[in-house]
């Protein structure tokens, strides 16, 4: 076995029990009020942190193009309570429209 399959079984086996411990370790027991508050708020904020990632971020560098025409398109449909696939078609076509443009 190479060094690279060791390395995926290894990380592979890592993330099961990561994730196992979570389930195993709350089973049965009701969680603080402010925990599960907690929680809820990790998955928007973890998103939002992506969006803003890809969208300023060329490797190390800030960048300021056409994908922010389309995150902004993007938002004037989610205030418009559009449902989701034409807000991602109005940022697609911003974006495309934008990079057609400069």
């Amino acid at each position: 076995m190479s060094a690279a399959w060791a390395c995926v079984i290894v990380v592979g086996v890592g993330t099961f029990a990561l994730k196992a411990v979570g389930p195993v370790g709350v089973s049965g027991r009701k969680l603080p009020a402010h925990v599960v508050e907690l929680l809820d708020m990790v998955a928007p904020a973890i998103l939002a942190a992506l969006v803003v990632t890809e969208t300023f971020a060329h490797g190390r560098s800030l960048v300021i193009d056409a994908r922010l025409v389309g995150v902004g398109a993007g938002l004037v449909a989610i205030v418009f309570r559009a449902p989701i696939w034409l807000v991602v078609l109005a940022g697609a076509v911003a974006t495309a429209v934008a990079r057609l443009v400069t």
